[in-house]
């Protein structure tokens, strides 16, 4: 006998629809990208490729020791500059790894910004069936006349979000964590993009300015001794000022500690007015959209050559400090066109004169005269080494003009002619018959202009990281449940309502069993006072 199956056939499945892997995989990758462990691993690379930054020359800020790394490692050099070492923070994988960790940090904020907000917006929860089987748990009897109502009175006097539902109430609290979890991350992403406006949009350059109105100096990149312009500006953005440096004020104490530093400038502003204004280092000169902060100062000798023909040269030249409390600087006074034959109006190539050595603003009163030994001009002198012979100025080979080229020593072109301490007024006279005074000093400083757009930002930025910080680390999130069960013929409270409580920490909170514990006990204080009080009433 043939059985036959007289079920329904299954209706034949529904074809699947075929996913593209093109989609699926840009899908993945986003999710990837926008997870937080790939931003985390984004942070430390950034981190990473900001070490060659700090520890090669960078273009942008010292080119000139750039071109001396060229010279002292002429076989790595090449190769660092093809991949970007030079420009660090200008380079393709620079600005790659940043716009990757920008939109990583995007892309992981948003959604959880979206929870967060629907979090905020929903009720509390129901309460569990079993309040017992919770971390926290408690019962108590309270008044017959006991309502869930009374209960989430208590609980909104201490900020619990609250929602009752018949007898039930559920409360949560500690959304703070989460706030200021996303706040610092939001801060994080503010400040990234501040960096990237200042780095855009911002300029800075520094300049020696010594005083005199014939040392003024105008806000060009040309009269920078260092400049460096954002990819986004042009040297006709900078802002048209120039300043002449009138004075400069400092005070001592009796140890030879700063007291005070005070500059006065004379600013000629576009519409060609002039102004007199002071600023020191903590309070810098504001001029439209740049700062002029002043970072040192020092003396500049001034230093009158007379040569064999008698002709004279007066050089005022900046001796650099060496970074001793006293202000010893160091410096070079070089004269290239000096001893010209005045019948046929050429030099000799090797007889130029330079100067090299030191400036004490208080020298001692016995050798070795090698370092200052007080910060202010007391008994101010120079001791200096006289060299004639080829500069090396002609040779094209970069150099700084406060040092002496030691190579044309080295090689016999420049010869050493003697030493010599003078002070202001002195003169030495050379075995040529050519002659050196000392006529005194003027004052100089060293100033830093900078422009960043994207200052105010990063401040603002900091401070609500912090905030947030604060906020992601004290607050804590939890939950607490009242039930009201009402007293019925067979209860053991004796006419008593009896109240359940049962709490859950949603975080790790070491202090939430005494936290809940206090908030029972002011749920029982509340009904019992309101037990009594209906009780005087009746």
């Amino acid at each position: 006998m043939t059985t036959v199956d007289e079920r329904p056939a299954a209706p034949a499945g529904a074809p699947r629809r075929r996913v593209n892997p093109v989609l699926a995989l840009l899908r993945n990758s986003w999710r990837q990208l926008t997870s937080m462990r790939t931003a985390l691993i984004l942070l430390f690379l950034l981190a990473v490729a900001a070490i060659p930054g700090s520890v090669l020359p960078q273009r942008g800020v010292n080119p000139e020791n750039v071109n001396r790394y060229f010279i002292d490692h002429p076989d790595l050099a090449p190769k660092l500059d093809r991949i970007g070492a030079f420009a660090v923070f200008g380079s393709i994988w620079f600005s790659a790894i940043y716009l990757l960790l920008f939109t990583s940090l995007v892309g992981c904020i948003l959604p959880r910004i979206r929870d967060h907000l629907r979090a905020l917006r929903s009720r509390p929860p129901a309460a569990p069936k079993r309040l017992d089987r919770l971390p926290q748990h408690a019962v108590l009897a309270a008044p017959a006349t006991a309502d869930a109502q009374a209960i989430a009175a208590v609980l909104r006097r201490r900020r619990w979000r609250v929602q009752v539902r018949g007898n039930e109430v559920s409360a949560e609290k500690g959304y703070l964590k989460e706030t200021g979890n996303l706040l610092f991350h939001i801060s994080l992403v503010a400040v990234l993009l501040g960096v990237a406006l200042g780095s855009w949009y911002g300029w800075h350059g520094n300049r020696l300015l010594v005083a005199g109105a014939e040392n003024a100096f105008c806000n060009t990149r040309q009269q920078y001794s260092e400049a460096s312009l954002g990819p986004r500006v042009d040297s006709a953005d900078l802002p048209p000022f120039c300043l002449t440096l009138d004075d400069f004020h400092a005070k001592f104490l009796p140890s030879g500690q700063p007291a005070s530093f005070r500059a006065t400038v004379t600013v000629d502003e576009p519409d060609g007015s002039k102004r007199t204004a002071d600023f020191s280092v903590n309070s810098p000169l504001r001029l439209g959209s740049a700062n002029v902060y002043l970072l040192g100062h020092g003396y500049a000798p001034i230093l009158k050559y007379t040569d064999r023909y008698g002709r004279s040269q007066t050089s005022t030249v900046p001796f650099l400090t060496t970074g001793d409390a006293n202000l010893t600087g160091e410096g070079v006074a070089a004269f290239p066109d000096a001893n010209v034959d005045p019948k046929t109006g050429k030099r000799a190539p090797d007889q130029q004169v330079a100067f090299d050595g030191l400036y004490l603003p208080t020298a001692p009163d016995a050798a070795p005269f090698v370092a200052s030994a007080f910060p202010e001009e007391r008994n101010p002198a120079v001791v200096l080494v006289a060299y004639r012979g080829n500069l090396g100025l002609d040779a094209g080979i970069p150099g700084s003009v406060y040092k002496l080229d030691q190579r044309q020593v080295d090689n016999g072109k420049l010869k050493q002619l003697g030493d010599k301490k003078l002070g202001v007024g002195e003169k030495w006279t050379l075995d040529d018959g050519s002659t050196l005074e000392f006529l005194g000093t003027k004052p100089y400083v060293t100033l830093a202009v900078r422009y960043a757009p994207g200052q105010s930002l990063l401040l603002a930025a900091c401070v609500v990281l912090l905030a947030g910080l604060m906020g992601s680390l004290f607050g804590r999130r939890r939950r607490v449940w009242f039930r009201v069960t009402p007293p019925d013929s067979g209860s053991p409270t004796n006419g008593s309502s009896l109240v359940e409580a049962g709490g859950l920490p949603r975080t790790e909170h070491p202090g939430f069993a005494d936290e809940f514990a206090q908030l029972v006990a002011a749920v029982r204080d509340d009904e019992r006072g309101a037990g009594r009080a209906r009780e005087g009433v009746e």
